[in-house]
């Protein structure tokens, strides 16, 4: 099995006793209330799948992150994985041991260890990691309304967050890489996605599928842009597709608690880390990977895996080119295999998609599976009639 990145799978939660003492012991330590996006990074940390990190970066490594893409260790990693602070909370915290971090609810998630309190150029923080301080960029507008003013210091949660709607498809890195022992699966390849699984990426994953033992689809459920589709609607697609089209003896589905950051290249850095974490020998990078509008140029997030050896990141990144229906191929082929004219071309982007869901219209059978298409329309006509 795979080493988990920096060699030990971590594990920042603790049992139902510890829980009850670090309740006792922080009765009276400052609290704040968190955001969604830092509730799907707590449990990155927790569950192993953010390995090696045990905690909200300290200054060091935030600045090592930020110029290098490395941890201050030497470690790759790409994106900081930060904890913005209250400002009118900076001197209470200064002089507390811990903070406890509540959840929108109200609830006591997690205990942080105060280490360092340190405040950030966040114009610098959004050039380095989106290549951009546009703030018409999701990833830029978050970090320009959030505090930088953050805190640095290792963590310990308290509870794991309630998926009810993905429930069997929960799992976490200890959980993956025992089934996939279980299954004698030696290769496998993991496929990150945010949007419906369309025939050009079940193009891509049958491709790399037939170079290992299995496929890891494993779709991001934390939040992401509010005109992407919903991770409800987006599971039932995959469920369907999966079903009716691929071997299920070679693929597992888990979903992937992460929140978008729209980072494009160095997003893509971690996303296979994290798959690394999970077990996966392979990684799938495609066009434009966690890309948004027109920040990034088509092959970055592959051009950016040059910058480290394969030693240092660990995992094999398999590279595709955009794929697409031919009319004169009579089927789903890339620049790199069919040999006919753009015209014979069907492409359609996952916007255009979505603007021919939400009339009503339906995507050509080229481009998506009718049984995806079914359950795309039926749940966005669902979320109107709740609306």
């Amino acid at each position: 099995m795979i080493a988990a990145h920096g060699g030990q799978l971590i594990n920042r939660y603790v049992s139902m006793e510890e829980r009850a003492d670090w309740l006792a012991r922080t009765r009276h330590a400052p609290t704040f209330m968190i955001s969604q996006m830092t509730q799907s990074d707590l449990d990155c940390i927790a569950s192993g799948i953010y390995s090696p990190l045990t905690g909200f970066v300290r200054q060091k490594d935030y600045q090592s992150i930020c110029e290098q893409m490395r941890l201050a260790n030497g470690l790759v990693w790409s994106i900081p994985i930060s904890l913005p602070i209250p400002e009118e909370y900076e001197r209470s915290f200064a002089h507390a041991q811990y903070i406890v971090l509540l959840s929108e609810m109200g609830e006591r998630v997690a205990v942080v260890e105060v280490e360092e309190i340190y405040r950030v150029d966040q114009r610098a923080e959004a050039i380095a990691i989106f290549g951009t301080d546009d703030p018409s960029h999701p990833g830029v507008m978050r970090l320009s309304q959030q505090s930088s003013l953050y805190l640095g210091g290792d963590i310990w949660c308290l509870q794991k967050p309630t998926l009810h709607s993905f429930a069997d498809y929960h799992l976490y890195p200890a959980e993956t890489r025992v089934y996939f022992q279980h299954c004698g699966w030696k290769s496998i390849v993991g496929f990150q996605t945010r949007n419906p699984i369309h025939r050009a990426h079940e193009y891509i994953q049958k491709a790399a599928l037939e170079m290992v033992d299995a496929l890891f689809i494993n779709p991001l459920v934390g939040t992401t842009k509010t005109d992407d589709l919903s991770a409800e609607i987006r599971m039932k697609s995959y469920q369907a597709i999966l079903q009716n089209y691929y071997p299920l003896d070679r693929v597992l589905m888990a979903v992937f608690p992460a929140s978008m950051r729209y980072a494009g290249p160095r997003e893509a850095i971690v996303h296979a880390l994290a798959r690394k974490n999970y077990g996966c020998t392979h990684f799938i990078v495609g066009r434009d990977h966690a890309g948004v509008g027109n920040f990034y140029g088509t092959y970055d997030a592959q051009k950016i895996f040059s910058h480290f050896t394969s030693e240092e990141i660990g995992i094999m990144p398999l590279f595709f080119e955009h794929s697409f229906y031919c009319r004169r191929c009579d089927g789903m082929a890339s620049y790199k295999t069919c040999p006919h004219d753009k015209a014979d071309h069907l492409i359609l982007s996952g916007s255009k998609v979505r603007e021919m869901l939400s009339n009503g219209e339906l995507p050509p059978p080229e481009f998506s599976r009718p049984e995806v298409v079914k359950v795309l329309i039926e749940g966005l006509k669902e979320e109107r009639n709740r609306s």
